[in-house]
């Protein structure tokens, strides 16, 4: 093993929030930062050619590559785990930018009630009345806190919007019943589908608030306060797990990269491997890590940084034997404790005119807030929680939309009756969607699993995630609700019926993989402080949707960014002037 000279700090992985905290500490403080990203390098110009759907979109050229790194997947502690051998139900990305290069660009800020979640729900229910295995905590943190994070975020992006509700006052066009913002979005929102609009009339109709998407996918030209500017949005329609072409939609590729690549304290190192944080006396010395040509290195460092995605974060600290795992038989331990993933269902609808769906952009879309949380729940229902339905209008590519059918349309699932069909349904057909809460349970978590191993000889990360009765109440209520939105459209909708199955890897649930390394109040809850310093270990600090507790509706990746900010302004503003624990 080769020692390195020592860096002042290190971080493991180079995407949204590894990069982020690059900038930060880069840009307002002396330090020399190496990033560690086990990809390739990324550029805008490299998607220039990249709108092969069958490259990009069904052989994943983007993600992680599965060979040589998996995941195991168990229901139950009395289930044996088997190794993933197919993505399916999440798609880890890979190379600088990781999935913040492939995702689709929704940039949501999350409800205050998430971050005093346990807390909230004490206060409706009673604790007592609470199910006894379910494991949802407060984050430490709060929306007001996060508020001018989020602000910051969304200026770096360019994200396009309408307020709903602007320093108190209710604005048309926006959601009416987010928290208040202190800022109009940077750009306008972007562009009504001919779907969208036809969803919002029905919507509105039976007595909802529909509202267009935020999304980090420009509506217009902008230059950010970094001084980067980018172009608008063109609605190709290739944006979710491809890399955009002209760079309209944000990405740490197009929008972090180009700042820090004038930073002569800042390296970047790809083709990194990280296998281990090194430690020794309650502090982390620095990272093991393989190069590219296979030779092993010790990177020493004064400060360490774990910005990887959730998986990896929670797989680093455990192979580094950091922290204490969690036994749910006990409910001890906190690392791997927190797992969640995604409540998602679809109704298909079914119109009798073209739509012109090809033209889309990635988080484009008509979203209904008037259920997300548990705004307008009823006790029938038997929900805690549920979430957003909405309509997206992300671009309908050749392959993965072609076929879309009604029941009973053709015979058979090929041949010229089903051609017949297929091309006459082509352009018809339009989804709604539950973007649903998981909560945190007692039984769903993750550990290093003792028998399969990565293709160094490093253990495994395993799964122990089911679903539960909650989770099909969600998927019966989105149901409910979608229905009459799709005959309220004027089309015909699915027959909707929920199978009651167990988790499974093999159908896409969002990328929105969180918990494991958890934040908040105290260590015996979780693994990380409100500033993702590590409770045991004064120079590590732990970034990224891991430190979720459990999973809102919305999609993370704009609270990640908001949460890195802060904790980057603790540990510039603090930290470094005295060195110790932050909370």
């Amino acid at each position: 093993m080769t020692n390195l000279k020592p860096v002042d700090v290190a971080i493991i992985g180079g995407g949204w929030s590894g990069l982020a905290m690059a900038k930060e500490i880069t840009t307002r403080s002396g330090l020399n930062v190496v990033v560690l990203e086990r990809g390739m390098p990324r550029k805008t110009s490299d998607y220039a050619l990249g709108m092969d759907e069958l490259d990009y979109a069904h052989r994943l050229r983007m993600m992680q590559n599965i060979a040589d790194e998996t995941i195991t997947h168990r229901h139950s502690v009395r289930d044996v785990a088997a190794p993933v051998r197919q993505y399916g139900s999440f798609l880890p990305g890979t190379g600088v930018g990781g999935a913040g290069e492939h995702w689709n660009g929704a940039a949501f800020r999350f409800m205050p009630e998430m971050f005093t979640l346990r807390s909230h729900m004490n206060r409706k229910h009673g604790a007592a009345k609470l199910p006894a295995d379910l494991d949802v905590q407060d984050w430490g943190v709060t929306y007001d806190e996060l508020e001018p994070y989020y602000w910051y975020s969304e200026q770096m992006m360019g994200v396009s919007g309408k307020a709903g509700n602007l320093r108190g006052k209710i604005l048309p066009g926006g959601n009416p019943f987010e928290a208040p913002r202190q800022n109009e979005y940077p750009t306008p929102p972007l562009k009504n589908s001919q779907a969208m609009d036809l969803f919002e009339a029905a919507a509105k109709r039976l007595g909802h608030h529909p509202y267009t998407s935020p999304a980090a996918n420009l509506s217009q030209t902008y230059t950010n306060p970094d001084g980067v500017t980018r172009p608008a949005c063109a609605y190709c329609g290739f944006c979710e797990r491809f890399g955009c072409m002209v760079g309209a939609k944000s990405q740490p590729s197009n929008t972090l990269l180009p700042v820090l690549q004038r930073q002569k304290n800042f390296e970047l190192r790809t083709g990194s491997w990280v296998r281990k944080i090194v430690h020794k006396d309650g502090r982390a010395t620095g990272v093991q890590y393989v190069g590219a040509n296979g030779e092993e290195f010790f990177q020493p460092a004064g400060l360490v940084v774990l910005a990887s995605f959730t998986l990896n974060n929670v797989r680093l600290l455990a192979l580094s034997k950091i922290g204490t795992q969690y036994d749910p038989s006990t409910r001890k331990g906190t690392l791997g404790r927190y797992l969640t993933h995604q409540v998602d269902s679809a109704t298909r609808v079914f119109m009798d005119k073209p739509l012109n769906l090809f033209m889309g952009s990635g988080a484009l879309a008509m979203r209904l807030p008037d259920f997300d949380g548990d705004r307008g729940l009823k006790p029938e229902e038997g929900l805690l929680r549920f979430g957003m339905l909405f309509m997206l209008a992300p671009g309908s590519r050749p392959i993965a939309n072609f076929a879309a059918l009604p029941q009973g349309a053709a015979p058979k699932n090929w041949g010229p009756e089903w051609k017949k069909a297929a091309l006459q349904w082509a352009d018809r057909v339009i989804t709604i969607g539950l973007a649903g809460e998981h909560l945190s349970y007692r039984g769903n978590f993750m550990d290093l699993d003792p028998t399969y191993t990565d293709k160094f000889g490093d253990p495994l990360l395993r799964f122990t995630l089911n679903w539960t009765e909650h989770e099909h109440k969600q998927r019966d209520f989105a149901a409910k609700l979608a229905v009459p939105l799709g005959r309220a459209m004027g089309g015909k909708t699915d027959e909707y019926r929920n199978p009651r199955a167990n988790y499974n890897v093999i159908n896409y649930q969002t990328t929105h993989v969180q918990g494991g390394t958890s934040m908040g109040a105290s260590p015996d809850m979780s693994v990380v402080n409100r500033y993702s310093q590590h409770w045991n270990m004064s120079n590590l600090f732990v970034i990224g949707a891991s430190t979720f507790p459990q999973n809102p509706s919305h999609n993370p990746t704009l609270t990640v960014l908001a949460h890195t900010y802060f904790a980057a302004d603790a540990l510039i503003k603090r930290y470094l002037k005295n060195p110790g624990k932050l909370a």
